[in-house]
């Protein structure tokens, strides 16, 4: 009897440890989604992603109104900024702009979304450029509290020696001033395995883009797209379902969806409904 209880004592906690690591991934949004109509109404934007039941947002902007206005938009929506953008050339020569920018939002996170290179050549001499400068800003920016992450878009998968440029960014960064936020499309349309690359470097990867493409849509490493390839979540070739498996798994704890499509207020449900029924 005591072996029985003891048994079911060890599954009752098995089962209470699975679901609070299920829960304790946020699925939010990245604001670029809805640039179209921040265009026209900042307020009633903020109110629907509220509606959507939408906490986390990736932003950075505050669409022209003053700072202390947005702000108190977002408050009012319980709508809290996770991470902001900063741009490479400012990590390169001021990287206390970035820390003062994601202070002022109250972010946790700093993105870089783009290492400037020339058209769609990108070079080893790129990709050194870019260890540097993440390496030095990364310390800065822990130092106060902060964590930068890039986020690749495809062109850093080229070949380099027996792997990619991607790997040796990965491997010549210093993983505690410095990591990475995956979206996952633009893992896909170079050619790569998003959950492959999650296993590889699994505590590298702090955030994901959840972002789905439609099937049939060819790749290229030059970090191009036409916005249109986007589809509602788990309609697409990504493998979303998998990834977020993998994700859950190894505690990434902000997923943003991520729709650059002329349709994206009409998808974003469903993929939000789409995410809702995965375990």
């Amino acid at each position: 009897m005591r072996s029985k209880q003891l048994m079911s004592g060890i599954l009752a906690a098995a089962l209470v440890a699975a679901a609070t690591q299920l829960c304790a991934q946020e699925i939010g949004l990245q604001l670029y989604s809805l640039r179209e109509q921040f265009k026209t109404d900042v307020p009633g934007t903020l109110a629907r992603v509220k509606s959507w039941h939408i906490t986390a947002i990736e932003g950075g902007g505050t669409y022209g109104l003053p700072m202390e206005e947005y702000k108190k938009l977002l408050a009012q929506n319980n709508l809290k900024i996770v991470s902001v953008g900063a741009d490479f050339q400012e990590l390169a020569d001021d990287p206390q702009k970035a820390v003062e920018a994601a202070k002022a939002f109250g972010a946790k996170y700093v993105v870089c979304f783009w290492i400037p290179h020339n058209g769609n050549e990108f070079t080893f001499a790129d990709i050194q450029k870019a260890v540097e400068v993440f390496n030095k800003a990364g310390k800065v920016l822990r130092e106060n509290g902060l964590s930068l992450c890039y986020h690749p878009h495809g062109y850093e998968f080229r070949p380099y020696e027996s792997g990619t440029l991607f790997d040796y960014l990965v491997k010549n960064t210093n993983r505690k001033y410095f990591n990475f936020e995956m979206d996952v499309f633009w893992v896909k349309h170079p050619g790569q395995d998003p959950v492959a690359l999650l296993k590889k470097y699994k505590k590298r990867f702090l955030l994901l883009h959840l972002k789905d493409r439609k099937p049939g849509t060819p790749g290229n490493q030059n970090g191009n797209a036409d916005v249109e390839t986007n589809v509602v979540l788990g309609t697409g070739d990504v493998g979303i379902a998998e990834i977020m498996k993998v994700a859950k798994r190894q505690k990434i704890k902000y997923a943003f969806i991520e729709d650059e499509s002329s349709r994206s207020v009409e998808q974003i449900p469903l993929s939000l409904e789409f995410l809702r029924t995965q375990k």
